[in-house]
């Protein structure tokens, strides 16, 4: 089912630039380089890579990176400007690899992209390692149910929510990109994440740090992005 990324991939990769969006940069970064960092991973896969951007980062931390992307023109863009890297074309449903081939998944913002998100994460799990990791940065989900914001008194904005419980997709518009996202209650990630056998090993609301002052204090008034880590344990024995 289309989602809108290849019709809006030109315009994607327009809009990020070298270095990223404003929540890359100053707010998703710093807390998942930390998380890699610390994991030592020796082989990791990005699901829905885009242009390469955090692959290009790994490579810059002599960590071997595969990266995976649906969308032929982000896909052609992430070999374009990293002609040593690994990109292939592929579907987080049904990963192009053997059981056990990575140290850690990472889905960086792109399970909001994904309909079947239990074909996702099974999928990543299988391609674990033992003790692999499985890293996500995502959309709050208060975010992604929110329909429209209402003006308080005083000037301040309230997001008005519908359907919090109920996973459904909508389609979002911005500077010419048109993409259609998932809302899911954060119940419905952390059950199937569970129910996989996974262990949470850390989750984070990271705050904004950097950029300008007005957009950090709106966000930081608001964060609506949330960092976790999932461990697939060690078989006993």
């Amino acid at each position: 089912m289309d989602n809108g990324w290849d019709a809006s991939a030109e315009a994607w990769i327009a809009d990020q630039g070298d270095a990223g969006d404003f929540s890359r940069r100053y707010v998703l970064d710093a807390p998942m380089q930390a998380r890699v960092r610390l994991a030592a991973p020796g082989r990791v896969l990005d699901v829905g890579c885009g242009e390469g951007r955090f692959c290009r980062w790994l490579a810059s931390e002599d960590i071997a990176c595969v990266g995976v992307e649906p969308a032929a023109g982000l896909l052609a863009e992430a070999q374009r400007r990293d002609p040593a890297g690994d990109y292939r074309p592929g579907r987080a449903e049904q990963l192009p690899f053997a059981d056990a081939s990575f140290d850690m998944v990472v889905f960086y913002l792109t399970l909001i992209d994904i309909e079947d998100i239990h074909a996702a994460l099974a999928e990543a799990a299988r391609v674990l390692t033992p003790g692999g990791r499985i890293l996500v940065a995502n959309l709050q989900p208060y975010n992604t149910a929110a329909d429209a914001f209402e003006k308080l008194d005083g000037g301040e904005r309230r997001l008005v929510m519908a359907r919090y419980l109920e996973e459904h997709d909508r389609w979002d518009e911005w500077r010419g990109i048109r993409i259609r996202n998932w809302h899911r209650p954060l119940s419905a990630y952390m059950t199937c994440l569970l129910d996989l056998g996974l262990g949470l090993t850390c989750f984070e609301e990271p705050a904004a740090t950097g950029g300008p002052d007005r957009a950090r204090v709106s966000y930081n008034h608001v964060p609506y992005h949330f960092m976790m880590e999932w461990r697939l344990p060690v078989a006993a024995g």
